[in-house]
């Protein structure tokens, strides 16, 4: 079993060699200023351009205008757009139509009702993300990235007719065991692979992609 990886919250050239160097198949560039991820067009730029073709650039974003969008993908070379806000279906779709990106919905998710919203966004997006819903009482929580995963068993045995992937609280030690759980063939993680908030380690990183390869 093959499993995609990708490695979300990049903001320094040591984070993305390590991505690159260790096999990612995607790495994500977040615009979202409440996040300490977070990279303003400029800063991103040489990052995507210094990634080219060796991984699949994602540009997360989090209930954006279109200005946002236009200013951002005028700058950074992006192939996947990754939307973790309260997109509407409507909106999802005339963001994938204006410009003419793929487009990866982010699900989040803490109960089984949850998913059901997963097919609103079937017609509109190119992939699903599930990950955890913040949870309530978290402290200054973001919409993702928090270090927080949501029961696994949850999509056990689902099928989706759309590719997806799993997020939430992942890291090396965790992995196999969300991969058995979930069947998912495409992990992504942040935070797992952080030494603080915003910092990526490239030994996490290397860690987190050696697991990965070693399910199977």
């Amino acid at each position: 079993m093959s499993i995609e990886t990708k490695i979300c919250g990049v903001n320094a050239r040591a984070a993305l060699d390590a991505a690159i160097d260790g096999g990612a198949s995607l790495v994500g560039f977040v615009f979202y200023p409440p996040s300490p991820r977070s990279l303003t067009p400029e800063e991103a730029a040489p990052l995507a351009r210094a990634a080219g073709s060796a991984v699949v650039r994602v540009g997360l974003f989090v209930d954006p205008t279109d200005d946002e969008l236009d200013r951002t993908i005028g700058k950074v070379p992006l192939d996947l757009l990754q939307l973790h806000g309260k997109e509407s279906p409507d909106r999802v779709g005339a963001i994938r139509r204006r410009f003419g990106i793929p487009v990866m919905k982010a699900i989040p998710v803490a109960v089984a009702a949850d998913l059901a919203v997963a097919a609103d966004y079937f017609d509109v997006a190119d992939r699903l993300l599930f990950d955890a819903k913040p949870p309530k009482d978290l402290k200054n929580a973001l919409p993702g990235g928090n270090a927080v995963s949501f029961d696994w068993r949850l999509l056990a045995g689902r099928t989706w007719p759309l590719p997806w992937m799993l997020s939430g609280g992942l890291h090396a030690d965790n992995l196999a065991e969300a991969v058995r759980i979930t069947g998912a063939s495409a992990v992504d993680v942040s935070s797992g692979v952080e030494e603080r908030p915003g910092r990526k380690d490239p030994a996490r990183i290397g860690a987190f992609l050696t697991a990965a390869r070693r399910i199977g």
